[in-house]
This record gives C-alpha cells, structure tokens and sequence, in this order.
C-alpha cells in the first residue's frame, strides 16, 4: 500500500466514522427523532466514541507524512 492510498483510506475512513458518530450522537440526545437509538443514553455514547476516532483517524491521515522526494 501506498502511502498516498494509506492517508486517503485513513481520512476516508475518519469522515464516515465522524459522521456516523454525529448522527448517533444526535439520536441518542434525542435530537433526530424516528429511530430505536432516540433518546438511548448507549447512542449517545456510542457516537461521541465514533466521533472521536472519526477525529482522530482523520488528523491521522492528514499528519501522516506522503510521497515526498526531500531524499537526494
């Protein structure tokens, strides 16, 4: 694996799990209505989780160093 395919996939990975985590969150605080996990306390920590290794895959692959040619 590249390292440019590795920081795309990491950062990829890292929004969906933001994502998700965001509208889990949402449910379980019963802000989004319609769904077994509304008002659920275990979908409220549940998302804040995902959200927060949403977050940190994301800088992950924005850190992690690409293909650069400083090497002469």
């Amino acid at each position: 694996m590249t390292s440019g395919i590795g920081r795309t996939t990491l950062i990829t990975v890292g929004v969906i799990a933001l994502i998700l985590g965001g509208i889990w969150t949402g449910q379980g605080m019963n802000l989004i209505p319609g769904s077994f996990m509304t008002g659920s306390r275990m979908w409220l920590f549940i998302g804040l989780i995902l959200a927060i290794v949403g977050m940190i895959l994301i800088v992950l692959g924005l850190r992690r160093p690409g293909n650069s040619h400083t090497n002469t």
